[in-house]
């Protein structure tokens, strides 16, 4: 039967049943291959029927429907053993299609992946404000997206956004998005369901970069990690039990404007501009220790990975401060190394509380500050928290470094519709 694995994801365990409703035993059956061909496809008949414990004339007949409904494929052969290889069925990439989104200032980026998760279309809309409302500029990247995949938008079947900030699913609003004006619509998740063909979900850009970790990434086989994110600002995600917790308001995560020592304390943090965590830590605090560290501008021929350096509008001290951490992970001693150190234990004084108060299993750092310093960062973050903090979870860096928030959008996507299709009940 099908189940979970122990990162949440979907997975496979093979247990003895007692005798049950034949629709229900067939319907858990048809999970158990698609999920088996989904996670070790191309596999043979016999190679199902021994991973499913189903027999083969039994595990011949679940083929033989679910190819007819759409969901498998048949197709190539088995080599390497004497005699006919055995025909190889493999889950159906056009079976759905989903699309996610990358909503920032100036730039919304889309994507649309198979039920396999490969990518086969991608569209940036930039200068959405152009395009209307937000609606509209859902509507327009989804089309873009879709065309670039050789599809029509009624062919996607579910659509996740994500974007700055946490999203309220009891109002269906965003909250403290004023940088990105027209998103605090009481009646967003309507009018896009009025609009749009298909199912939207919105969820916070740093939950969505947690999940793309937790599925494919650094915290992959972890079911409580804690994600820490840095760049234009600082933002965090939580899984528990492999579930992302999102808060009453779905607000959790929002340590930007955390208070901490050295720092202004921050009041009304829907309207702040600064303070807090994010003064002590954030990508414009490497320029000002820079500066009193008397390190000069600093020339920096490195390409940013795609994903990182500002997901929409450009941000010179975001550019500045990985420039700087780029340069200061390669000085062993001087005012860079100082720097380095410097910038971990403020980025160390605030995990401290964390960690305390979460005692995670993980802590992963992501996004383009963490990834200009470097193994050498991490390194002296995690040494700084383990004389701050009681709580000492490893530190690891982002494995998803090219478009998390876009990746994780989709894997969202992609979790639910499998859900929906793979129930060959209704």
């Amino acid at each position: 039967m099908a189940g979970r694995s122990s990162d949440g994801r979907p997975g496979v365990r093979v247990t003895n049943r007692a005798p049950g409703v034949p629709r229900v035993l067939r319907t858990l059956n048809d999970r158990t291959a698609l999920e088996l061909l989904l996670e070790q496809g191309p596999l043979s008949r016999a190679q199902i029927a021994r991973l499913t414990g189903l027999s083969k004339p039994t595990a011949s007949q679940m083929l033989a429907r679910l190819e007819e409904s759409g969901l498998v494929v048949a197709g190539g052969t088995s080599a390497g053993h004497p005699g006919p290889g055995a025909l190889l069925y493999t889950l159906n990439p056009a079976a759905a299609y989903v699309a996610g989104l990358d909503v920032t200032p100036g730039l919304i980026r889309t994507a649309v992946a198979d039920l396999t998760g490969r990518t086969i279309g991608t569209y940036e809309l930039t200068a959405p404000e152009r395009c209307g409302d937000e609606v509209d500029q859902v509507s327009a990247a989804v089309e873009g997206a879709a065309r670039a995949a050789g599809l029509t938008s009624g062919a996607i079947h579910r659509v996740v956004i994500g974007a700055p900030r946490s999203f309220d699913h009891r109002e269906g609003r965003l909250r403290y998005p004023s940088h990105l004006p027209g998103w605090r619509s009481s009646t967003l998740l309507e009018e896009l369901a009025a609009r749009l063909p298909m199912p939207v979900d919105c969820e916070n850009d740093v939950n969505l970069v947690a999940i793309a970790e937790g599925r494919t990434g650094a915290a992959r086989g972890y079911e409580d990690f804690f994600l820490l994110w840095n760049e234009e600002g600082i933002g965090a995600a939580m899984m528990f039990g492999g579930r992302l917790h999102r808060g009453r308001t779905g607000g959790a995560g929002e340590v930007g404007f955390m208070p901490v020592p050295g720092t202004p304390l921050v009041r009304n943090p829907e309207v702040a501009e600064t303070g807090g965590y994010q003064d002590l830590a954030g990508c414009h605090a490497v320029p000002a220790m820079a500066r009193r560290l008397g390190i000069g501008p600093v020339a920096d021929g490195a390409e940013p990975h795609p994903g990182t350096g500002g997901r929409g509008a450009a941000d010179p001290a975001l550019d500045e401060a990985m420039a700087i951490l780029r340069r200061a992970a390669t000085e062993a001693e001087g005012p860079y190394r100082r720097l380095l150190e410097e910038f971990a234990t403020g980025v160390a004084t605030g995990l401290s509380a964390i960690a305390g108060v979460l005692d995670p299993e993980l802590v992963v750092l992501s996004g383009g500050v963490f990834l200009a310093g470097g193994e050498p960062l991490r390194a002296l973050v995690e040494a700084e928290l383990a004389e701050l903090s009681a709580s000492q979870p490893p530190l690891v860096l982002g494995d998803i470094r090219e478009h998390p928030v876009l990746r994780g959008a989709l894997e969202c996507a992609l979790a639910t519709t499998r859900d929906e299709v793979f129930d060959t009940s209704r």
